[in-house]
């Protein structure tokens, strides 16, 4: 039962393809696939279903509906059921349109399996499954060649964070004989479970886009609108925040592990927030809000409440996976991601307010779910100290700052022109939804919201002040003023910066020159260099070794050859001539005896019978003869 939420989505994705004739049905059947996937990962979560079985070699794999996963489960395809409908609208008109929604419902599959996984082992096949899925989906419009190129540079990005996994797979095999996350419990060696921790967040951080590993959420921006919503919200992305909020009971012991996940995700959420403010690009905007907003759920985990990741985690998949979609439509009707030349918010009245739904969730605004949850981050925030209380408040502030100003330069009041008209019904059905969840999740404001989060997601919630949603409050008004200020004087767009400065702060901070600069460039003139040396040196070398040994060879035949065939011939002719020999002897004197002593008997025998005349007198001179021998030779003997 729990490999259901695996295999379902992964049959339907081939029904799909086969269903790729009938285009009107591509989208029905997706959606019913990814929401038949949420049913059965509900069955698997209230069950609390689990499942092992052995690979070989003694290694143990198995899938567990627990703890965090749990959640999980059920949000991957609920997510994606809003993201296959809405893609089925929205590139209605792709003839790959079949491919697409296969691969999606298989990247649903794989985080499924990423997420029920119980043991090292399972995870890092799913783990490179979901890496894989991403590359295939980034890529999809292949025929253009940046966009194979901006998938590459995803995939090498995150893989090379893949290696930690590997790492502490490793080290959790020499540690205990065994691959489960249960076998860490009480594991006493600092060094060998600081390895663990170590691979594990290399790993996590490359997957959700944290600090430096974060431009490479510019690369997967190539990728068509769905793939960017259902990437960033619910699936790859989430991996890394998933996979240390799953581990971090079993690495807490470590000293350093906490402190550098919670420093990692506050760099990355004042880092990722600013980028975002900065950018005049719609979906990098909010890449980099994606960034930031992961970077906040790590320092809940850090400051060990996993139930505050869990909570913003959730609130982040139904927010973002709008906004995305919403970006989606902007450059359908538009013609552009460029923030300074939209302002739809007339031209498309619905959208605006349903994006809006979805900004006012980013930007914390009670009484949205997005929030709530945000509440339970600043005050894990707190718990783990003042400063990292007062870093996040600022990244909340952001949050705020580039929430409004996105909405405002999207959908606020403006005449651009609309190439196309508006959007398709399963386009507005797929927003409709995600903004009514966002909506939904409010409820958690209601008294008890918080048992529902640390029952639901197995892990706690920090005790808040009441003065922390009053700074939180005051934070968004001032926010808000600024806008205000922003808006009333025309610099929106460039915040009143230089073009140089806000370039810098956009572009990830110089990050990805930094990265050109100091990895790539370094690197890709190294393999120039070891090019050259292999072909010239290298090269060299061998053809020189290969030309001595067929010269060798060949001085070696020329010398050894004669005398060895002239002994093969020697040693065949002695052969002969001894064959020749003996088939004489064996006609001429074995024959010749044995046909002697045949003639022989047959003289001997005719001459006997002879001695047959049948007369009796006959008979008694020859027995009289031999008596008389007889007495002769024994006289004789004696």
């Amino acid at each position: 039962m729990v490999w259901l939420p695996v295999l379902v989505p992964a049959l339907g994705g081939v029904l799909v393809l086969l269903l790729r004739g009938r285009r009107t049905a591509l989208g029905p059947a997706a959606g019913t696939v990814a929401v038949l996937t949420a049913g059965v990962g509900l069955w698997v979560a209230a069950t609390e279903a689990t499942g092992s079985w052995t690979w070989g070699a003694g290694m143990d794999l198995g899938l567990a509906a627990e703890g965090l996963s749990r959640l999980m489960v059920v949000l991957v395809p609920t997510i994606a059921a809003a993201v296959a409908v809405y893609a089925a609208g929205h590139l209605a008109d792709d003839p790959a349109l079949a491919r697409l929604l296969a691969m999606i419902l298989g990247f649903v599959a794989a985080m499924e399996l990423l997420v029920l996984a119980a043991d090292f082992l399972t995870l890092l096949v799913a783990w490179e499954l979901v890496g894989a899925a991403s590359w295939i989906l980034i890529g999809h419009e292949w025929r253009d060649a940046e966009r194979p190129r901006s998938a590459r540079e995803a995939f090498v990005t995150t893989r090379f964070g893949d290696l930690g996994l590997y790492v502490a797979s490793g080290a959790v095999f020499a540690l205990t004989g065994g691959f489960f996350f249960s076998d860490l419990e009480g594991v006493d060696d600092p060094v060998l479970l600081g390895v663990v921790a170590g691979g594990v967040l290399l790993a996590a951080a490359a997957k959700s886009a944290q600090f430096p590993f974060s431009p490479w959420l510019f690369s997967a921006m190539a990728g068509p609108t769905p793939v960017s919503a259902l990437l960033h919200s619910a699936t790859m992305v989430a991996a890394g925040a998933y996979l240390l909020a799953r581990l971090q009971p079993f690495l807490q012991p470590v000293p350093w592990f906490a402190p550098a996940v919670i420093g990692i995700g506050l760099v990355t959420a004042l880092a990722g927030g600013l980028v975002a403010l900065a950018q005049q690009d719609f979906k990098r905007a909010l890449a980099g809000s994606t960034s930031a907003q992961y970077g906040l759920m790590l320092v809940a985990i850090g400051a060990g409440f996993t139930g505050a990741a869990a909570g913003q985690l959730t609130a982040h998949a139904a927010f973002k996976s709008l906004l995305f979609l919403g970006a989606g439509v902007a450059l359908h009707a538009g013609g552009t991601l460029d923030l300074s030349k939209l302002r739809l918010g007339r031209a498309l009245p619905r959208v605006a307010t349903l994006f809006g739904v979805g900004a006012l969730a980013l930007a914390a605004v009670p009484p949205l779910g997005g929030a709530f949850t945000k509440e339970t981050i600043l005050a894990a925030a707190f718990h783990a100290g003042v400063w990292v209380g007062a870093g996040v408040a600022v990244a909340g502030f952001l949050s705020a700052l580039y929430a409004g100003r996105l909405h405002l330069l999207a959908y606020g009041p403006g005449d651009p022109e609309v190439r196309d008209g508006p959007p398709r019904r399963a386009e507005m059905g797929a927003m409709a939804f995600l903004a009514a969840l966002s909506l939904g999740l409010g409820l958690l404001w209601l008294p008890g919201g918080d048992r529902i989060i640390e029952r639901v997601a197995d892990g706690l919630l920090a005790e808040g002040a009441r003065w922390e949603l009053v700074l939180s409050l005051g934070m968004l008004v001032v926010a808000l003023g600024l806008l205000a200020v922003w808006w009333r004087r025309g610099t929106l767009v460039s915040l009143g910066l230089p073009d140089r400065l806000r370039g810098f702060v956009a572009g990830w901070w110089g990050l990805p020159t930094a990265a050109r600069a100091v990895v790539v460039e370094p690197v890709v003139g190294t393999s120039r260099g070891l090019s050259w040396f292999d072909w010239r040196a290298v090269d060299r070398v061998v053809r020189a070794v290969a030309a001595f040994a067929r010269a060798l060879s060949g001085a070696l035949r020329r010398a050894v050859e004669p005398v060895v065939d002239g002994f093969v011939r020697l040693v065949a002719g002695g052969t002969l001539a001894s064959a020749e020999v003996s088939r004489t002897i064996d006609d001429e004197g074995v024959d010749g005896a044995v046909e002697g002593v045949a003639e022989g008997i047959g003289v001997a025998g005719a001459r006997s019978r002879r001695l047959q005349t049948g007369m009796s007198h006959h008979y008694y001179t020859m027995l009289v003869i031999g008596t008389v021998v007889a007495m002769i030779v024994a006289a004789l003997w004696r």
